[in-house]
């Protein structure tokens, strides 16, 4: 078994893989030709987008969408950075919703967090010293 991509489901496929490669450098993978469908390579696992009407004919109905004017989801993705502080501050600009600014943690990473346009959890953080 191995772990290949998370999907985020979003109303605008396109506006949210471009909200990523701009705030974060990831560039497209694969890039379905309906649009319903976007992969970001990351250097590791893919980050995706998938249409939330792909979403809903998927799941036989069982899909709630995202809403950046509630609550988050109970999840985040997260990115590992040398520069918070710059991934924060190109989030922000970028129009990502500021939650915490960059802080150090007891356990020694700097770790902020911001919601997406879609409302999803974005954790930016440090490498962790081990």
């Amino acid at each position: 078994m191995k772990f290949a991509y998370t999907i985020l489901f979003a109303p605008d496929v396109d506006a949210a893989a471009n909200f990523y490669k701009q705030c974060f450098g990831f560039r497209i993978r694969f890039h379905d030709k309906d649009g319903d469908y976007i992969e970001l390579e990351t250097e590791g696992v893919a980050l995706a987008f998938a249409s939330e009407r792909l979403a809903t004919k998927n799941t036989a109905g069982a899909f709630s969408p995202s809403d950046p004017e509630e609550k988050a989801a109970a999840m985040e993705v997260a990115f590992v950075t040398d520069d918070v502080q710059a991934a924060f501050d190109i989030a922000v600009a970028n129009g990502a919703h500021a939650l915490s600014n960059p802080e150090q943690k007891p356990w020694g990473q700097t770790v902020a967090y911001v919601r997406d346009l879609n409302g999803f959890l974005v954790e930016l953080a440090s490498p962790i010293q081990s």
